[in-house]
């Protein structure tokens, strides 16, 4: 079993580190966290240190592989740590096993996904993409890296999601839609047309512009 480290002591971090060792995928040895002192325990792991010490606890064998545990209210932090860290360090991939993931689906590096969602036949999740509890990716579909599906979300097949987009819980997209980058979908809207201009939010069923994210 891989011992990983989690960028992020918060509720989504704390969140990941109990699936991924209730589900007896991997070892999680503890946090990296700027806000958190060195040591401090949370939830029975450690604060290892702080972001920038990542590397050197990588190198001293602390840890095999990290995952970003940082929400969609931080998407460019999230793609930034990303960046920071590929090729240097492994990112872990979590698939909860409860998940059906289609033999011919791709997934990425970073990516994690919670329990009870589909991955359909010919769906790319690309890097960094988390994917929370009982959402259904469709067939062909293609989920753009450091996006953040929340739960319930149902995307159709033939889809594409831009990157760092932002869908909210019980969304639903119908087939072939095109969702521009930086886009937030909010929880139970329907989108049923192309998003084509990037940082917009959609609420709503039809989904409809409401204003730029920020």
């Amino acid at each position: 079993m891989k011992r990983i480290a989690i960028i992020g002591a918060g509720d989504l971090g704390q969140q990941i580190a109990h699936f991924v060792t209730t589900d007896n995928q991997y070892e999680v040895v503890g946090y990296v966290d700027d806000w958190q002192e060195k040591g401090t325990v949370v939830n029975g792991k450690p604060v290892l240190g702080v972001i920038d010490d990542l590397q050197v606890l990588y190198r001293e064998g602390c840890f095999e592989e990290v995952i970003i545990g940082v929400g969609y209210k931080h998407f460019e932090f999230r793609k930034a740590l990303y960046l920071r860290f590929d090729g240097l360090i492994p990112f872990a991939t979590f698939v909860h096993s409860s998940c059906y993931v289609d033999p011919t689906s791709e997934i990425g590096q970073g990516v994690v996904i919670y329990p009870h969602c589909i991955i359909d036949r010919n769906a790319h999740i690309k890097d960094n993409v988390f994917i929370n509890w009982g959402s259904g990716v469709g067939h062909d579909a293609v989920l753009e890296s450091h996006s953040f599906i929340a739960a319930k979300v149902l995307i159709a097949g033939l889809a594409h999601v831009g990157e760092m987009c932002m869908i909210g819980n019980g969304a639903v997209t119908i087939d072939h839609i095109q969702i521009a980058d930086s886009t937030t979908i909010g929880g139970g809207a329907v989108v049923v047309k192309n998003i084509q201009n990037p940082n917009g939010i959609y609420v709503g069923n039809p989904a409809k512009f409401l204003k730029q994210r920020q």
